[in-house]
């Protein structure tokens, strides 16, 4: 018998939300060197007309994610504090620099 804790990925937390689930699965496909819109997460999150909806949620699952280390929050293109940013914002994997 298959549970919800069997289909995720090695390594992630059991409490991930589907949106920090769908932000980290996106940003290890582009990989470190790029960053992805949350716009982009929400889309996947909630696909078709109503994904505007899910940007709160990936908000709140981005900033969980930059506060245990496991994504950065870029603001023009610099690293924020994630309990601290306001505008545009993008999101990416750590960098190893």
């Amino acid at each position: 018998m298959s549970t919800p804790h069997d289909e995720m990925e090695p390594n992630t937390p059991a409490e991930d939300s589907p949106a920090a689930r769908v932000i980290l699965a996106l940003a290890r496909e582009i990989g470190p060197a790029k960053t992805l819109s949350p716009i982009d997460a929400a889309q996947v999150v909630a696909p078709g007309e109503d994904w505007q909806h899910a940007l709160p949620e990936v908000r709140r699952a981005a900033i969980r994610l930059a506060l245990e280390g496991r994504l950065v929050i870029y603001r023009k293109g610099k690293p924020v504090d994630p309990l601290d940013f306001r505008g545009v914002y993008r999101l990416g994997l750590p960098r190893d620099e």
